[in-house]
């Protein structure tokens, strides 16, 4: 299981390589470059879903099936 992904901001492009958590999901996250707020995408459970290089742990976990609850 990895626990880092790098997330890419839609709105700059600026890139942050994050801790993910393994018990939860993460709703939200202030974009380090431009100060953007971003939400996961319609159908993602996270932003790391929607933005990370690497799904997060609870997704890994059930080979991308599992949403987080």
């Amino acid at each position: 299981m990895q626990l880092e992904s790098t997330l890419t901001c839609p709105k700059c492009g600026f890139q942050a390589t994050e801790q993910m958590p393994v018990d939860a999901c993460q709703f939200f996250y202030v974009c380090r470059g431009c100060g953007e707020k971003l939400k996961p995408k319609p159908g993602d459970c996270c932003v790391f879903c929607s933005y990370g290089s690497v799904p997060c742990p609870p997704v890994q976990e059930d080979g991308g099936h599992k949403c987080c609850s």
